[in-house]
């Protein structure tokens, strides 16, 4: 079955021959950083290989959450509510969003204490998480038939339609003056003297000095042409959506090896944070090091294989010609296979902690790949060696709600203005400068 089917952006005709900065990459992060520089008076191309929103910008849970956010984030987080408070007003589109709240309820002892002590990261932060009692949850929750013993509620907190959302941001980039094109796949980095001079395309080349690489799980490959190593894997999760369900809750629920939040059409998106399949590929190897700390802490959550996909990568590495067909040709839209045995046992998780999911009907099930570096945090960077270049990827399954955050950040680098939030936690160079690379949170 086919992954989800993102409202549609139609492409311009015409490659721009040249503009002040290419952004890579068609999601929400990509489509965000366009809408900021465009809006700032840049000429702006957004290049899509596949469709806008084709890959994680649509397949993700529509969560915008502060909730047990990693703490690096939480600055940048805060930063991206209040554009997704005002964002569908701007962009002149229902973007589903709704702050609805999340709640946490504590299921065991050891999760309770986890939750509580991430407090501590926002002491002094005028950000409304906190604890509740059973009886508060009872309130919120009355059909809930799940054991607990009070839990973490932030009514902040919300959900949006991925579907939606990086689709309008394109379409309102593109009325500002933007170019979008899709189905139009960067083949290589233009590098002239160490600096960035612009892009080769399958439609031809587009000089730019500046370009922003937002390309998810793609951005590895894309950067290793111009010779900027980014330890970046991919870990697959599959998720569902039901049939409307009436008595469903409104609030958005993460339990115990279920997660589900209510969607615009009615239905459910359900999914599960206990179980990813990981693919073993050759950077699996390469990055063995660097990313043992987030194995170790994820491991009662993956289902290591090994197949297809290490020959995919392996053959994606290899260099080509300008005028060879690319990998991301190959591939326009990466929709694999859903673990059809992780969504079941999600639902039957949830329909034993909500009745009104019993005998709810499967609409559809998809899974994405997600990129994730090995702390588990975004690299929004400048990068010293490539001038010009501006790196937005790496979101470790948290970029949807951070996306409009994200893409203010990197159109301020773009810009050498003032950051909205310190980038240092972001910085590329992390991984290379001998600081410790330490995973909090996970995926």
């Amino acid at each position: 079955m086919p992954g989800p089917t993102p409202d549609p952006v139609e492409s311009d005709a015409t490659l721009p021959k040249e503009v002040d900065v290419v952004v890579i990459g068609g999601g929400i992060v990509g489509t965000s950083t366009a809408l900021e520089l465009v809006e700032r008076g840049f000429s702006v191309a957004l290049l899509e290989k596949g469709v806008i929103a084709g890959e994680q910008s649509s397949r993700n849970w529509g969560w915008v959450r502060m909730s047990r956010r990693d703490p690096r984030e939480i600055d940048l987080m805060a930063a991206s509510i209040r554009i997704w408070e005002t964002l569908g007003e701007r962009v002149g589109a229902d973007l589903g969003y709704r702050q609805c709240g999340i709640v946490v309820p504590f299921h065991s002892e050891d999760f309770k204490q986890q939750n509580l002590d991430w407090l501590k990261h926002i002491e002094g932060k005028q950000i409304r998480v906190g604890p509740v009692d059973s009886g508060e949850i009872r309130a919120m929750l009355p059909e809930m038939e799940l054991a607990y013993d009070g839990g973490l509620y932030s009514p902040t907190d919300g959900r949006a339609e991925p579907q939606r959302a990086a689709p309008a941001i394109a379409r309102a980039a593109r009325a500002r003056g933007a170019s979008i094109l899709t189905n139009c796949a960067v083949r290589r980095i233009d590098v002239a003297g160490g600096r960035i001079a612009g892009v080769v395309t399958e439609k031809g080349r587009i000089a730019a000095g500046r370009v922003v690489v937002a390309g998810g799980a793609w951005s590895r490959l894309l950067l290793r042409g111009i010779d900027v190593t980014l330890p970046q894997l991919k870990v697959l999760n599959s998720v569902c959506r039901t049939e409307p369900v009436p008595d469903g809750p409104e609030l958005t629920v993460r339990g115990p090896d279920f997660s589900v939040r209510k969607r615009a059409d009615g239905g459910y998106t359900v999914s599960t944070l206990a179980s990813n399949v990981y693919d073993l590929t050759p950077d699996s190897f390469r990055f063995l090091k660097a990313f043992v700390p987030a194995l170790k802490m994820e491991w009662s959550a993956l289902s290591p294989r090994i197949g297809k996909r290490f020959v995919r990568e392996w053959r994606d590495m290899r260099r080509r010609a300008d005028d060879e067909i690319s990998a991301y040709e190959e591939t326009r839209i990466l929709d694999p296979e859903p673990n059809v045995a992780m969504t079941d046992a999600a639902l039957a998780r949830l329909a034993a902690a909500f009745p009104a999911f019993r005998g709810a009907r499967i609409a559809q099930r998809w899974a994405g790949l997600i990129d994730v570096t090995p702390d588990a945090v975004p690299v929004i960077s400048t990068v010293e060696k490539r001038p010009g270049l501006v790196v937005a990827t790496g979101f470790s399954g948290h970029g949807f709600g951070l996306g409009p955050g994200a893409g203010r950040l990197a159109a301020d680098l773009v810009a050498g203005a003032s950051p909205i939030v310190d980038p240092a936690a972001f910085r590329l160079s992390r991984f290379s400068d001998g600081s410790k690379i330490v995973p909090l949170t996970g995926v």
